[in-house]
């Protein structure tokens, strides 16, 4: 099993890096920002790794953290998934974006990535609910707001979230920012506070 490579960056594909560790070269797949992250040719980098074994070949897949790395391992596990659709979404919303979307429930976010129709989308976010706060890069206000969000009569967090969606802002990005100013303003605080420090929030 190979869990990490350090060595030389010898060339890049669409979706693959080539790394020389040690002269050995490796081809390693990767969603598109783990190739953003990555430094120049013939610069050091490493990367995490995940060796998928099949019948016909062995295959790397690599990621510049270990959250994208969880976030891959359970978006595989997901029915219709697989390596293509992990990558797909890994290479459409950072980890932090992806964390907000299945705490929130925001399929749409989720089917921004190629390949990601409604119903995948949906089994997604779905299967993947109460794995959310397991994950580094969580947001800890992201529990309370889910609950929220979820409860039988409007609150004032799921009032200042539907306020800010309806402002054009996206579902991930203000229940985002409402999450941020729940912990600035207190759990207890009204919707119209809650709203004014998200648009704080989002201004800078």
């Amino acid at each position: 099993m190979i869990g990490k490579l350090k060595g030389l960056v010898e060339d890049y594909g669409d979706d693959w890096v080539m790394i020389d560790a040690a002269g050995v070269c490796y081809v390693v797949s990767c969603s598109a920002k783990t190739l953003l992250a990555l430094p120049p040719k013939g610069e050091f980098s490493e990367v995490f790794t995940e060796m998928l074994v099949s019948e016909n070949a062995i295959r790397l897949v690599g990621f510049a953290s270990r959250p994208e790395q969880d976030w891959f391992r359970l978006l595989e596990s997901v029915q219709g998934g697989g390596t293509k659709v992990a990558l797909a979404i890994l290479s459409t919303l950072t980890t932090a974006e992806l964390t907000n979307a299945i705490a929130l429930q925001d399929k749409a976010m989720v089917g921004r990535a190629s390949g990601v129709g409604p119903k995948l989308a949906q089994r997604i976010v779905s299967e993947l609910k109460d794995k959310t706060p397991k994950l580094t890069g969580a947001d800890p206000a992201l529990a309370t707001l889910q609950a929220e969000m979820e409860a039988p009569r409007p609150t004032a967090a799921a009032d200042a979230v539907s306020a800010l969606v309806n402002l054009g802002y996206g579902q991930a990005q203000a229940g985002a920012a409402v999450s941020q100013a729940m912990r600035s303003a207190g759990d207890d605080a009204g919707a119209e506070t809650l709203i004014r420090v998200a648009l704080k929030e989002l201004s800078q």
